[in-house]
């Protein structure tokens, strides 16, 4: 039995394209082309090549010394914040934009959350000379103005959504809606392993590199490429799908998924869809979703803007419900705690979502001769205010 998603686009009972009529030929053709694309010779070479000379891999597999003593085993950081842009979400919009060049798209639109992924589609956006577009909730837009400020800066335009509570879900619905009226000229660049077949996989697969030099780096440093745990947040889960794409079907890998926790899930206050997530359609997409008893999506909170989602990406789900990931809840001073004691024991300042994935380090019993790969997604500038705010010295 593999875990990876199937011909019809599922994983298991969730994924799928649920989507409106309108973009049935826009989704029809990606379904046809992204395996062709992604398989080809020629994509491959341009996709390697801009990931070595542009964004700047691989990146490193650091063994944290200090870390590891603390928490008892062997603890390897592979380093997504030392990409160009600060995180592992241009290893994906160099994909998809290379993808929308060879099918001819003029238009690019995307949404985000942390910013990251907003700023990484308005980088290869430069890099392609194509007209941007980034939805981004006003909440978002307020806590993480640096980005937006970088995205501006790149030549795209951000739209503030002002609807629900003006975060990543709501800035989602109205970039699905700009795709509705523009179907023809405008290609999607989806941030994550959320959306309709074939955005999950195609992510993951895009973002696989990372479990792909996993693989290599650890053989080289250990002598053996499979390590006892992998650790990574998930929100939509793009940096987690593309660190266990490659060890997913390997039963002697344990995989952690560390979701957001909020200010606890029994509060209201969170983001923890896997815990208390009833299977919904969100997004285009069957998988779980955080929804009130008449099936309404509830509104999702995360100190983390990338973690801020109501739903999971299908693969997640999927993991989740056959028990193959073992998923932990991480809350808001949780993840505080975790990024301050990576900073003062490592010198590493990691963003707030890969805050969680540390977080999840202490509710883990490990034994000292485990090795742990643990994914810091990216890196903590964005964050710097929220930290500050959230943390007395």
């Amino acid at each position: 039995m593999s875990y990876l998603v199937d011909k019809e686009g599922y994983y298991g009972e969730f994924g799928g394209a649920y989507i409106p009529e309108i973009l049935h030929k826009c989704v029809e053709e990606l379904q046809d082309n992204y395996l062709k694309v992604l398989q080809s010779e020629s994509f491959q070479q341009e996709f390697d090549q801009l990931l070595r000379d542009y964004v700047g891999r691989p990146s490193p597999l650091y063994l944290a010394h200090r870390l590891s003593e603390k928490y008892g085993c062997r603890i390897y950081l592979k380093r997504e914040d030392l990409n160009h842009t600060g995180a592992h979400k241009i290893n994906n919009t160099i994909g998809q934009i290379l993808l929308a060049r060879r099918m001819g798209k003029q238009r690019i639109i995307a949404e985000t959350g942390a910013g990251q992924h907003g700023v990484a589609t308005a980088t290869v956006c430069a890099l392609m000379g194509m007209e941007c577009v980034v939805y981004m909730g006003k909440t978002d837009v307020e806590r993480q103005h640096i980005n937006v400020e970088k995205m501006k800066m790149l030549g795209a335009t951000v739209v503030p959504v002002t609807s629900g509570n003006m975060t990543l879900k709501d800035a989602t619905n109205e970039a699905i809606r700009d795709w509705c009226c523009h179907p023809a000229d405008t290609y999607y660049i989806i941030g994550s392993t959320v959306g309709p077949h074939p955005y999950p996989d195609m992510v993951a697969r895009l973002q696989s590199v990372i479990g792909q030099e996993i693989k290599k780096q650890l053989l080289e440093k250990e002598g053996r490429d499979t390590p006892d745990y992998l650790i990574a947040c998930v929100g939509g889960g793009s940096n987690a799908a593309g660190t266990i794409y490659h060890y997913v079907d390997n039963p002697n890998v344990q995989i952690v998924l560390a979701e957001a926790g909020g200010k606890g899930i029994d509060t209201g206050m969170t983001a923890a869809t896997i815990a208390l997530g009833k299977m919904g359609i969100i997004h285009g997409a069957r998988t779980y979703v955080i929804q009130n008893e008449d099936g309404q999506i509830e509104e999702p909170y995360s100190i983390s803007a990338g973690l801020d989602y109501p739903g999971i990406g299908p693969f997640h789900a999927h993991l989740a419900k056959q028990k193959r990931a073992m998923v932990l809840a991480v809350n808001d001073d949780e993840a505080i705690r975790a990024a301050y004691e990576l900073t003062r024991l490592e010198g590493i300042i990691p963003a707030l979502e890969s805050a969680h994935a540390l977080g999840a380090l202490g509710k883990i019993a490990f034994k000292p001769t485990d090795m742990v790969v643990l994914t810091v997604s990216g890196r903590g500038d964005k964050d710097i205010e929220t930290y500050l705010k959230n943390y007395e010295l």
